[in-house]
């Protein structure tokens, strides 16, 4: 069989990844989902990245097939794979083989309802399932033969998706199930988090799910000093380094979102570590209050626009220290250690010499060098912390 009969899916709860066997990149990421324009009363399949420039996407309706990480809705996704296949890959199940990569711990069930999509529904010839974090550690040892990866056949890959973070100590291209620590936050409860702090200080944009997450890719960040970021950000005007303005879609001029000015928006990343923080008791002083509770509380039809500030950092923080937001969840760094806690000792020091970041979530500037600085406290002072940022 051809390379090219082999049809590869990496069928995630926010986006789907699809092309070809032997291909270099993806022939198509869109998210995984159906959404219907409020111009409409049809559910269309969305471009790649939800970058139309003819659909207007303001609070447009979404149905996912995947909820909390778990496929719920089979006939959705049906809908999904059936467009994909045909309008996107233009292949012919019939004639082909499927590599899918799936959820780990996926429920028996719903392996029971994926296999029945591919043979009965699809009729694909042939099914290969396998996990995120293995071909990950596949991937990276293929590319750099002379690394540790590569050299141990061991890696610790920590995937931060849609629904969730998991940390995965890998083995001889294996997972090591036992070991696999999850965090229950992944890409949609940071989304979420910004639509709830936006719709308070701004503007109601809870029901803009898709702008939303345009806006977080586009403009969060991790924080490598949060009390002096949060000291700064209460910075008025130009001083505020973290201050940008995005432009929500008016449905005449423009259908998609952006950001007003981007150089604007990456002042703060060209600033260096240690900035000092603004003298104590002066700027605080000088924040003017323009807005009366009342108001707040008053939505503003007429404002197509809204500012960011310390939202920007804030919102990636949830991964490093979800208690502060009340879960009852460790931080990212602790959910690390103890998946290498659970592993054979012999295998502690190469695992913290090879994490490998993946998923959405680890796109965030700063992530990996917020990290590692994170778990080096954490980690013995005899053992090596290196983190791999892999490719998007």
């Amino acid at each position: 069989m051809s390379q090219s009969n082999v049809v590869v899916l990496d069928n995630g709860g926010g986006q789907i990844k699809a092309g070809l066997g032997g291909e270099r990149d993806p022939t198509t990421v869109i998210p995984n989902c159906l959404i219907r324009p409020s111009s409409t009363k049809k559910w269309i399949l969305p471009d790649h990245n939800l970058n139309s420039t003819t659909t207007d996407l303001t609070s447009a309706a979404v149905r996912r097939p995947y909820d909390r990480g778990y496929l719920i809705n089979p006939d959705l996704q049906r809908e999904i794979w059936s467009q994909l296949f045909t309008s996107l890959l233009h292949v012919t199940p019939s004639l082909s083989s499927l590599l899918l990569v799936e959820p780990l711990f996926s429920l028996p069930s719903i392996q029971r309802s994926i296999d029945e999509l591919v043979f009965e529904d699809f009729g694909f010839k042939s099914l290969f399932v396998a996990d995120s974090p293995s071909l990950v550690h596949l991937y990276e040892a293929s590319r750099r033969p002379d690394s540790l990866v590569s050299r141990a056949q061991c890696s610790l890959v920590v995937d931060c998706g849609f629904s969730f973070t998991h940390a995965v100590p890998v083995f001889q291209n294996f997972t090591i199930n036992y070991g696999v620590k999850r965090l229950d936050l992944g890409g949609k409860a940071l989304t979420n988090y910004l639509k709830e702090l936006v719709s308070y200080r701004s503007v109601n944009v809870m029901d803009e799910t898709l702008i939303m997450d345009d806006v977080k890719e586009k403009l969060c960040f991790v924080s490598l000093d949060v009390p002096r970021d949060l000291q700064i950000a209460r910075r008025p005007g130009k001083d505020n380094l973290f201050r940008c303005t995005y432009v929500l879609p008016d449905g005449i001029t423009h259908t998609k979102g952006f950001v007003k000015d981007m150089d604007e928006a990456r002042r703060c990343l060209t600033m260096p570590d240690g900035t000092p923080p603004p003298p104590s008791g002066t700027n605080e002083d000088m924040i003017e209050v323009t807005e009366k509770p009342e108001d707040r509380r008053r939505i503003d039809l007429t404002k197509n626009e809204f500012n960011l500030t310390n939202e920007r950092f804030l919102v990636p923080e949830m991964i490093f220290r979800p208690a502060d937001l009340g879960m009852n969840q460790a931080g990212l760094a602790e959910c690390i250690v103890r998946a290498v806690n659970s592993c054979h000792p012999h295998l502690h020091p190469v695992l913290y010499e090879s994490i490998i970041l993946t998923g959405g979530s680890t796109l965030f500037p700063r992530f990996a060098e917020r990290l590692e600085r994170e778990l080096r406290p954490l980690v013995p002072d005899n053992y090596e912390v290196k983190i791999t940022s892999q490719e998007e």
